[in-house]
């Protein structure tokens, strides 16, 4: 949890750097990059928890 806060926190830093900067292309891309990570770190976490599960009531 902690781990994507700070991911979505460092994104924002930087988001608003490159905005004022006048790069706000590449201010979009890293909102769109840390989205990715975020999304690819909830699906990993989701997929142990559903093994985990899965061991739980199958007694594997």
């Amino acid at each position: 949890m902690f781990q994507i806060a700070g991911i979505g926190v460092i994104a924002a830093i930087i988001h608003a750097v490159l905005k004022k900067a006048g790069q706000e292309e590449f201010a979009t891309w890293t909102i769109i990059t840390a989205f990715i990570i975020v999304f690819l770190q909830v699906i990993t976490k989701a997929g142990d928890l559903f093994n985990k599960v899965r061991d739980v009531f199958l007694f594997h």
